[in-house]
């Protein structure tokens, strides 16, 4: 099967040689995404290419540790997600928001700024044969929101606020992070800690690795708490 070629596009101009190919990230196993393939890149960036992937980093090129851990979570507990509507907040590749499909979800929302990114989630949902809708930010979000999920979003400080909002937007929040060296926005509590590695592999930092999940309870629905 061909990556799509919108996608495959944009790599390309961003870094010439740069392409997609097909992977099964373990974890979490099971859910095919299209990344970045790291042959197109076994040379130096140029100046201006180096120039042009900061100014527009492709991170749904990437299957991100933090995003890795959360999604083979979701698949381990389907209960926490049969029938829910779930959001995958800054969903990247979707991993998060495919993994909580494919574990029963009744409605997923993947939720990014970047068009491409949101292009990415759709076109691998329909790799692996479930649906996605689209929302490029919190304010395009339905109410009704059983289970919000973000991985690796609050690293920037400015960020962190997010926390506190998504528990006004949702029942139930699950945070991944491996990048913020403490994690202690009222509401929420580390509930399990995993290895995530990115892929493809980015040489990172083996603290960066250790990937903590955090559950934080939200408004309530008349359905009772989503578990974790």
């Amino acid at each position: 099967m061909m990556p799509p070629a919108a996608l495959a596009a944009s790599l390309a101009h961003l870094v010439p040689g740069a392409c997609l190919k097909e992977v099964t990230p373990e974890p979490p196993g099971g859910v095919r995404l299209w990344l970045l393939d790291p042959h197109g890149m076994a040379r130096p960036l140029t100046e201006a290419e180096t120039d042009a992937v900061w100014e527009t980093p492709p991170y749904w090129s990437f299957c991100w540790g933090a995003g890795k851990v959360l999604a083979a979570h979701l698949l381990a507990d389907p209960a926490a997600v049969a029938g829910r509507t779930v959001v995958d907040f800054g969903c990247g590749s979707g991993v998060v928001g495919i993994a909580a499909a494919l574990a029963g979800a009744a409605r997923v929302i993947c939720c990014d700024s970047d068009p491409l990114a949101l292009q990415a989630a759709a076109a691998n949902a329909a790799l692996n044969g479930v649906a996605v809708a689209l929302a490029a930010n919190l304010d395009q979000l339905p109410g009704g929101i059983d289970l919000l999920c973000a991985a690796d979003v609050l690293y920037d400080p400015a960020n962190l606020p997010l926390a506190e909002r998504f528990l006004m937007l949702a029942d139930a929040v699950l945070v991944a992070d491996s990048r913020l060296p403490r994690f202690t926005v009222p509401g929420y509590r580390e509930v399990a800690i995993g290895l995530g590695i990115t892929e493809p592999d980015l040489g990172e930092l083996d603290s960066v690795k250790q990937v903590r999940l955090y559950h934080g309870t939200g408004r309530r629905a008349g359905r009772g708490e989503v578990c974790c």
